[in-house]
């Protein structure tokens, strides 16, 4: 009878932890909310993270990579984490990447029939003006080569004003957003893949191929310059600016190109409507570096113990734009990083596993940094033998081929990922890996109260996880509150210091540190998914 009460009582404690298990991950997956406490009271107590912010944005500034700003950043970075004490603090070459860019000076104003300053930044990887120049204004709309036939002979030493109609609306909703427990309901539930087309890289192909050959029509027509306007609906002095050349050595536009802020950008164009002539005066000094064809990842380290030759990895990307000082893309995700790897040595904490602290150049041309370090270490894909792959890394391309994966590979228990603005965290999307659900939920609810709620099964893509995820590690990127990410900050002239919510780096920051200590303290790594299938190779099309 002893014997059946004994058995009856152990079955009980079996099921009851089973059903735990199955709730919420809380049998099998331990807590040390003593540790997370002391992490909360350091990361909000005696924070940095704004420190780290004005000598990131404020004393460095833009990063484009390839500028002399973004080797500033590399090495400012590599020196911050060397002094919070970190180990094997070091610059990771990765690359050729081409040529290097940056602007100095710009002054571009209205001469006839007015004479007003316009607000108008260069795009990057094109020529300056060497000098001051002035010419007429043509307006052009070219959407694909069948337009070119229409200005053909007809631009020559004019300025081209560039573009459709520029739409500029009243702000009738708020630029300024929080997920509200809707928005978190939509985002936990998955969305089943369609039925629709995959989608190609040979669209983004063509694309290019079109850029290429508006950018030599412009060269053979002997344009002066070319002048579009920003992106979006709010206007307001904001101003979204990226490329309008390739960085890749030997394609290198010849012409100057800049972006206007559409107010500015459609008086002209209206102007131009009225058969008036337009005169513009453009004084543009932009520079090309070529000493260095490598770009760089600051990579620093704090040494594991009984687990050391395992890792865990978190990181964001260095780089940014040119017409900010990059501060929530991504200099967010780099500081509270910092921040994170800081916490984390101030409290002494020995983890079991390495932690290693990765941040990236190259993410705004396509991921570079992180896909050039995850093929060195971890795995990579066939080279292409197209000629615009031509020393490109391939790891995303899943045309190009499987994945071989390194031994080091096997040793990656985690990567987490920063990078959608300065938004506190909701949650973390989990990339489909379903196994991770009941970990991440036991570690997340210590921060409930700070708002983190959600797991989503949902992909989420363009940031550096993505890297790490094609190589069959687990990658995850936070859900974070958009704020003003997309309205205002994103790529543009107004992403600088002032748009950073200092109490959501703070939250991010504690989050960040707590996610990376329970994945190096626990027992077993995390789980992973299988890589994704190599895709069949589309067959090239002829041109029409």
């Amino acid at each position: 009878m002893m014997r059946y009460f004994r058995f009856a009582c152990s079955l009980v404690v079996v099921l009851s932890c089973v059903l735990s298990f199955v709730a919420g991950g809380l049998c099998q997956e331990k807590v040390d909310l003593e540790t997370i406490s002391r992490i909360r009271y350091e990361g909000f107590r005696d924070s940095k993270v704004m420190e780290l912010a004005s000598g990131l944005m404020d004393s460095i500034g833009e990063r484009l990579t390839g500028s002399p700003n973004m080797k500033r950043a590399n090495e400012w970075t590599r020196d911050q984490l060397t002094a919070m004490g970190l180990s094997n603090a070091h610059l990771e070459p990765w690359g050729p990447f081409g040529r290097g860019w940056a602007n100095q000076y710009i002054n571009v104003r209205m001469t006839s029939p007015d004479i007003v300053p316009l607000l108008v930044y260069a795009k990057a990887w094109t020529p300056g003006t060497n000098g001051v120049v002035s010419g007429k204004c043509v307006r052009a709309t070219i959407e694909d080569k069948k337009d070119f036939d229409k200005y053909r002979g007809k631009l020559a030493g004019t300025i081209v004003i560039l573009g459709p109609d520029a739409e500029v609306k009243t702000i009738t909703e708020a630029p300024f957003k929080r997920l509200s427990d809707d928005d978190l309901a939509k985002i936990s539930d998955y969305e089943i893949p369609g039925e629709r087309p995959a989608f190609r890289m040979a669209e983004i192909a063509k694309r290019r191929q079109f850029v290429k050959d508006l950018n030599q029509f412009f060269t053979d027509e002997k344009v002066l310059a070319v002048i579009d306007h920003s992106r979006g609906t709010a206007g307001g002095g904001t101003v979204f600016v990226q490329s309008g050349g390739s960085f890749k050595t030997g394609e290198t536009t010849t012409v100057p190109q800049l972006t206007m802020a559409s107010e500015h950008w459609s008086r002209i164009a209206r102007l131009l409507q009225q058969k008036k002539d337009v005169t513009l005066e453009l004084n543009v000094a932009n520079t090309f570096y070529d000493d260095d064809p490598m770009q760089y990842d600051t990579i620093a380290e704090i040494p594991g113990n009984d687990k050391k030759d395992e890792i865990v990895m978190l990181g964001a990307h260095l780089d940014s734009w040119h017409a900010g000082t990059g501060a929530t893309d991504n200099g967010a995700g780099t500081i509270v990083m910092m921040e994170a790897v800081r916490i984390l040595k101030a409290l002494d904490i020995h983890p079991r596993r390495t932690i290693r602290i990765g941040l990236w150049s190259g993410e705004e041309e396509g991921l570079l940094g992180s896909q050039g370090y995850v093929e060195h270490h971890f795995g990579s894909r066939p080279p292409m033998d197209d000629p615009n792959m031509k020393g490109m890394p391939t790891l995303l391309r899943r045309d190009a081929g499987s994945v071989t994966v390194k031994p080091e590979q096997a040793k990656v228990s985690a990567y987490f990922n920063v990078d959608n603005g300065s938004g506190k965290i909701r949650g973390v999307y989990l990339q489909e890996n379903e196994a991770v659900a009941p970990i991440f939920e036991a570690w997340m609810r210590p921060f409930k109260d700070l708002g983190m709620t959600t797991l989503s099964m949902r992909n989420t893509g363009g940031t550096d996880h993505l890297s790490f995820d094609a190589a069959g590690i687990p990658g995850f990127q936070f859900i974070q509150d958009p704020i003003e990410y997309e309205t205002r900050t994103h790529h543009s002239n107004m992403d600088v210091y002032d748009r950073l919510q200092p109490e959501d780096l703070k939250q991010i920051s504690v989050i960040v540190a707590s996610f990376v200590y329970d994945a190096a303290m626990r027992d077993q790594m995390l789980p992973r998914k299988p890589i994704e299938k190599a895709l069949p190779r589309e067959p090239e099309k002829k041109e029409e």
